[in-house]
């Protein structure tokens, strides 16, 4: 009877997917608790995974600092578009899969102690697509920043327009450049950051408007694959085409920082943009402003000190007669002769005869 050895091939759960994650870049299997504390970057080739909205927040903002607008908003369905699936179907299982309503969050938050307006995008939601609920988002933030004249920051990541809204989605692209043109006219600044993927629609509208434009390495960055523009204009095209260091060495980017850099370029760009606020002293009504050692012409008394000369004062003689000490006072001759005192006898009168 032949003896059946045991198989060392490896299992399909052998690396549970909650436990690790494989580089697509060189293939190493990485441990999910470790790979967090590094900000999901391959320590090995320094492969950038993708982020959710909730994980860009607290890289970008200062802690516990954001607070949510416009939280309810939630797409429609105004075509009755069906594919394989209803779009309400795919609406609720993205939700369910990543806890948000839509592709985009937007809100206000502190970056090294300044405010400023965000939104960010989440390419787990439908691939980051822009519906018309992501573009109402973008143009809010924008007006905000506007109307309270502080730093808007835009992080991108979207395979572009939302074809199961058709027109409704391609109207997004003026909709939000048009709030952008507002916010460039009023010299509020603008940072965009564009992660893997920023593609199509988004890449084509908000995305490359920022005053700064800034990138993570090897981002794909785009209007077209590489594949359809290769296709268009019959030529095959450079290597790293789309990806983020070849927009930037052709100019197309700003920036290409490293994710743990990140934060801290963005706090380098703010103060060179943005003062830091200043706290506001509240004034009790009634009671007058203390001004605290206030003398109106105190300047001309501090030139006076420095242009004239001091005044020397003549010093006093210690026994009151100007002759120096130890010198007994000089009696004073008189001509008219020594003076009688008020108290000598009177003098007696001649006899009369």
């Amino acid at each position: 009877m032949p003896i059946k050895l045991p198989s060392f091939r490896p299992r399909r759960d052998a690396y549970p997917p909650d436990l690790w994650t494989k580089c697509p870049s060189c293939g190493e299997m990485l441990f999910n608790k470790q790979l967090d504390k590094v900000l999901r970057v391959c320590p090995s080739c320094g492969h950038h995974f993708r982020l959710s909205a909730a994980a860009r927040l607290d890289l970008v903002l200062d802690h516990g600092s954001f607070a949510e607008r416009d939280g309810g908003l939630e797409s429609e369905d105004p075509l009755g578009f069906v594919d394989q699936k209803g779009y309400p179907d795919r609406i609720a299982a993205a939700q369910l899969a990543t806890g948000m309503r839509d592709a985009a969050v937007w809100g206000t938050g502190l970056v090294d102690g300044r405010p400023v307006a965000i939104c960010v995008m989440d390419f787990g939601f439908m691939g980051g697509s822009m519906g018309a609920v992501v573009g109402e988002k973008v143009t809010r933030a924008t007006e905000h920043a506007l109307a309270e004249r502080i730093p808007l920051i835009v992080v991108s990541a979207s395979g572009g327009a939302r074809m199961q809204e058709g027109t409704l989605s391609l109207m997004q692209l003026a909709k939000t450049v048009s709030a952008l043109e507002r916010l460039r006219a009023a010299g509020v600044p603008f940072v965009s950051i564009l992660t893997d993927p920023t593609t199509g629609g988004v890449f084509a509208s908000y995305a490359v408007l920022g005053d700064v434009n800034i990138a993570e390495p090897n981002a794909l960055i785009g209007f077209a694959g590489a594949r359809v523009s290769a296709g268009t204009i019959a030529q095959e095209l450079p290597p790293g085409f789309q990806r983020s260091e070849f927009l930037y060495e052709h100019g197309f980017l700003d920036l290409v920082v490293h994710r743990s850099a990140l934060r801290d370029e963005v706090v380098g760009l703010l103060r060179y943009l943005v003062a830091r606020p200043q706290p506001v002293v509240e004034v009790i009504e009634g009671e007058p402003l203390a001004l605290p050692n206030f003398r109106p012409f105190s300047f001309l008394t501090n030139l006076a000190e420095r242009v004239l000369p001091p005044e020397s004062a003549p010093a006093a003689p210690p026994n009151g007669n100007g002759a120096g000490p130890g010198t007994p006072p000089t009696p004073t001759p008189s001509t008219s002769g020594p003076r009688e005192s008020s108290t000598s006898p009177p003098a007696e009168e001649a006899p009369r005869g």
